[in-house]
Parts: C-alpha cells; sequence; structure tokens
C-alpha cells in the first residue's frame, strides 16, 4: 500500500518530519523550505525538485503559522506588505537561474554550495550575537546605520524603528532573488535582516517573517508548479504534520526569552550548512559514511531542536521550574 505515491515508510517519515518542522517555522518564522530542500537533495531528489517542493511546503505551513502569531499580536503587516512585494520581484529572477544551471548539469553542486555559505555565515553571526554580552548594542550600532538613510518616504516599524520604504524593498527584493535561487521562503535571511538591520522585536520579526512568506512562497510555489517542479505526494505528507506543529512553534514564542530563539536558530542553521556540506563532499572523497552523518545531521538536529523549544516552553509556563531539562533547554 503506498499513500500519495510513497511507501507508508516514507509517508511515516516525512509526516514526523513535517510536524518537528512545523514546530520550528512556528517558532523561527524559518525552518520549512530552509530544512525540506537540503532534506530533499540529501534523498536524491533532483534539485528543481527539491526546491520547488521546500516553496509549496512553506506556503501551506506558513499560512497555519502566521493565523496563530496574528492571534498574539507579533505581525507588522506594513512591513509585511513592503518586503513580499521586495521579494516577490526578486524571486523570479532566482528561479531563472537555477533552471538555466539545471541546462548546465550544475545546479545541484551550486545550490548546495550557496547553502553551505550563507547557512554558516548567518548561523554565525547569530550564534555570536546571543553568546557575547552587548549583543543589542551591537544590534542598535547596525539598526541606527539603516535609519540614517532617510531617502522618503519613511515608515514606522512595530518596536520603534523608522525606516526608507527604499530600504525595506530593495532588502525584500535581494532575500527573494535568493530565495527563488536557494528554494527557501528567506525566513533564515528575513529573521536577522528584520532584528539586526530594521530593529524590529524577535517575536515580531518571526510572525512577519511567516506572513510575508505565506505570500512569496504561494509565488515560489506555483512558478515552480508551471515547470513541473513540485513533488505533491511529499508536499502532502509534510502538510499533514506541520499542521499541528507549526501552532505550537508559535505559542512558544510567547514562553522563550529573546536570546533564546536566536541560539536555537544558529543552531539550525550550522546544522543545516554541516548537513549539506557532508553530502557534497561524500562523492569527491569517496566517503559514504558521510552521506549517513549529512541525513543524520539534518534530521537529527531537528529532532533535538525542535524538542528542546517545546521544553523550553514547557519550563516557561512552570515559572522557570528546576531540573535538569529545564536547565539544559535554557542554555
Amino acid at each position: 500500500m503506498e499513500p500519495f505515491g510513497l511507501s507508508l515508510a516514507m509517508v511515516g517519515l516525512f509526516v514526523g518530519f513535517g510536524l518537528l518542522i512545523g514546530i520550528l517555522f512556528g517558532f523561527f518564522g524559518m525552518g520549512g523550505s530552509f530544512l525540506v530542500t537540503p532534506a530533499l537533495l540529501v534523498l536524491g531528489y533532483p534539485a528543481n525538485v527539491a526546491v520547488g517542493s521546500g516553496l509549496a511546503f512553506v506556503f501551506g505551513t506558513s499560512v497555519i503559522g502566521a493565523l496563530k502569531h496574528r492571534d498574539h499580536g507579533q505581525i507588522d503587516y506594513k512591513l509585511a506588505a513592503l518586503m513580499t512585494l521586495g521579494m516577490t520581484a526578486g524571486i523570479e529572477g532566482g528561479k531563472r537561474v537555477v533552471f538555466l544551471l539545471e541546462e548546465l548539469g550544475s545546479a545541484d553542486l551550486v545550490v548546495s554550495v550557496f547553502y553551505v555559505g550563507l547557512l554558516a555565515l548567518v548561523g554565525l553571526f547569530t550564534l555570536r550575537d546571543a553568546w557575547r554580552d552587548g549583543g543589542s548594542d551591537r544590534r542598535t550600532d547596525l539598526t541606527d546605520r539603516v535609519q540614517s538613510i532617510r531617502v522618503p518616504p519613511m515608515v514606522s516599524l512595530n518596536g520603534g524603528s523608522t525606516v526608507s520604504v527604499w530600504v525595506i524593498l530593495v532588502t525584500g527584493g535581494a532575500i527573494g532573488i535568493l530565495s527563488g535561487f536557494l528554494g527557501v521562503g528567506g525566513g533564515f535571511l528575513l529573521m536577522p535582516a528584520m532584528m539586526y538591520g530594521l530593529g524590529v522585536p524577535a517575536a515580531v520579526a518571526v510572525g512577519t517573517d511567516i506572513l510575508q512568506i505565506t505570500v512569496s512562497g504561494a509565488f515560489g510555489a506555483f512558478v515552480y508548479a508551471q515547470e513541473g517542479s513540485v513533488a505533491l505526494p511529499v508536499v502532502a505528507s509534510l502538510l499533514l504534520g506541520s499542521a499541528l506543529g507549526a501552532r505550537v512553534g508559535a505559542a512558544a514564542t510567547k514562553l522563550v526569552d529573546e536570546d533564546g530563539i536566536k541560539g536555537y536558530f544558529a543552531a539550525m542553521l550550522l546544522a543545516g550548512s554541516l548537513s549539506v556540506a557532508a553530502k557534497e563532499l561524500s562523492g569527491p572523497l569517496g566517503i559514504d559514511a558521510l552521506e549517513t552523518v549529512s541525513m543524520a545531521l539534518i534530521f537529527g538536529a531537528t529532532v533535538l531542536v525542535s524538542t528542546a523549544v517545546v521544553l523550553a516552553a514547557v519550563c516557561a509556563l512552570r515559572s522557570g521550574g528546576g531540573g535538569t531539562w529545564c536547565r539544559l533547554a535554557s542554555t
């Protein structure tokens, strides 16, 4: 019996993976296609199918997450609308690059290399900010520099920042190009861009990020679906699990402090970077074990971080209740 055209084992794997990714997506405003695309690459799907399926999945999950964040008042609608305009324009350009590279036979390698570099760079930056003292001062300095660009019209954002509309549109356009190229909703770039560049609080950055991804993810999924590059059985299985997970993750943002959000965020980025790097090195080095390491990293990190998020939220509900597990979740 093969529901959705997949074996029962694969359906179970994707449903469970979707549940965990949903938790991370609701918590970070990312973690959907950011994890799905490299996971599908690791499982042997072609780059264009992995990218298209990642965008289709992130659209479905983002709808659920956005509704939950709306209930918590964690969305800046003006910022979401402007980012959506910029990203929608950029996604088409990124898609064209992917299909050009597919024709040249180098899409898998190039997409993977970009994943490794970007995830590692953003992950290390965020981790440094979460661990070192004075992170809020550095963020304020960067925000001040961004706000010093006084090209009208200006817009006031949730959190007290005032930023040029053109700065937001250019930022969204650049992230949109990378989104269409890498098959990501843009969350792992949008969240730090809004926090460190625009001065938006972490929880609001997550909610706004998810609302914006709802629109850009729909557009990205549509343009890839036109090329037959969306694996619907895989996307459907993932969405079955993420429907619950996204609501759990969104609720957790109300309970976990900002440094905790950033620390878990960095851990997922670095795990994704190492996973794709291990897969790409397995062939040239002739070390088959690296394929296993790659899968263990992408799935293991998803399990560990999503579990830690839920545990941290439970501990916060208990007013920082003691116990070894609560102390581990807060570190």
